[in-house]
């Protein structure tokens, strides 16, 4: 009696629950598609995506190399021949004129936008102290101007009166110049607008903090107009943009007019970067772009080898499925089966 009132007490579950246990779903007994991976399948899989990898490889080379790019190193052409052997002397004399003329020819036709870049070689703007030294508080709130407890050891002057923009990425700002104008006197002029980061702008850099006590101490860079708004200091925002390699190109500006083939660009700068103290290098790149950007042949030729790679693997399947077929799903080609191992 006690067992039968034990087992009576047992809920029975609901019919909608009963339909869901034996449902397809449930007893996994749902409609599935099994492909089979045979030869032909690999070998058209891996055709495709050689033709994929190849043709788009060839497109970004091909666009890479339309690219015309020129390339002028200057540091140490724009060293008068006395200081040769001793370009600190050079480059820390106030009084020894720092100007340079630089004759550039162009190779060949260069649509506008023609962009103008400056690299540098050598220069660690990666080193954790020098990526760290910076108040991005300070930058985008003119009540900040007192956070400066990241920017050592360019944070204030002896008097105690903070820096705006402090630390060594603001201090080391790139301060050579460029003019160019071409064989017959006519001026290139250089766009400077628009070369930043829009979020810069509009986020990072507020239009109402102004450079307070910058380069009043030992010169580093660049020195700032106190009178205009760090968000209008576009060569300041480009450069605290910091690089993650030793060699790197920063934007300068963009000079918005054809050239043509055999002209004679004559480039006035001013050579007063110090770069001299740590063997640094200094050029000069005038760049046009295409639909993939500057020039850079890296992604093209990778594309180009994983094609490559994979036209071999295809030609290599081809052959051993001509030469060495067998019937798919052979039994008797399983190692249980196989009498080389000496079982039935």
């Amino acid at each position: 009696m006690a067992s039968s009132s034990s087992s009576s007490s047992i809920p029975k579950p609901s019919s909608s629950v009963s339909k869901f246990r034996s449902s397809k779903f449930v007893q996994q007994e749902l409609a599935s598609y099994k492909p089979i991976l045979g030869p032909k399948l690999i070998i058209s899989a891996f055709v495709l995506m050689a033709v994929f990898f190849i043709s788009n490889g060839a497109a970004i080379l091909h666009a890479s190399r339309s690219v015309v790019e020129i390339v002028d190193r200057y540091d140490t052409e724009c060293i008068p021949e006395k200081f040769r052997n001793d370009t600190l002397s050079y480059i820390q004399n106030a009084t020894i004129s720092k100007s340079c003329t630089r004759d550039i020819k162009v190779p060949k036709d260069m649509k506008q936008p023609i962009f103008v870049y400056y690299q540098l070689g050598n220069f660690h703007q990666n080193h954790r102290r020098y990526v760290t030294s910076r108040s991005n508080a300070q930058l985008k709130d003119p009540l900040n101007e007192e956070e400066i407890g990241t920017c050592d050891p360019v944070a204030k002057l002896d008097n105690g009166q903070p820096i705006v923009p402090c630390g060594l990425i603001a201090w080391s700002l790139f301060n050579d110049t460029y003019s160019f104008s071409l064989g017959n006197n006519k001026t290139l002029a250089v766009n400077k607008k628009g070369i930043s980061w829009k979020s810069d702008r509009d986020s990072r850099f507020d239009d109402q903090v102004f450079p307070k006590n910058f380069q009043n101490g030992v010169q580093g860079g660049k020195r700032l107009n106190s009178n205009i708004p760090l968000n209008q200091h576009e060569d300041l925002m480009v450069w605290m943009r910091i690089a993650a390699f030793p060699s790197f190109r920063k934007l300068y500006g963009k000079i918005e007019e054809d050239l043509f083939a055999g002209d004679t660009i004559i480039v006035s700068l001013e050579n007063n970067y110090n770069t001299y103290s740590f063997s640094g290098k200094k050029k000069l790149v005038l760049s046009t772009t295409s639909w993939i950007g500057g020039k850079n042949d890296f992604l093209g030729i990778a594309y180009l080898a994983v094609g490559g790679i994979c036209t071999i693997t295809a030609m290599v399947f081809t052959l051993i499925y001509l030469v060495r077929r067998r019937q798919l799903g052979d039994v008797s080609m399983l190692s249980w089966n196989s009498n080389s191992t000496g079982r039935q």
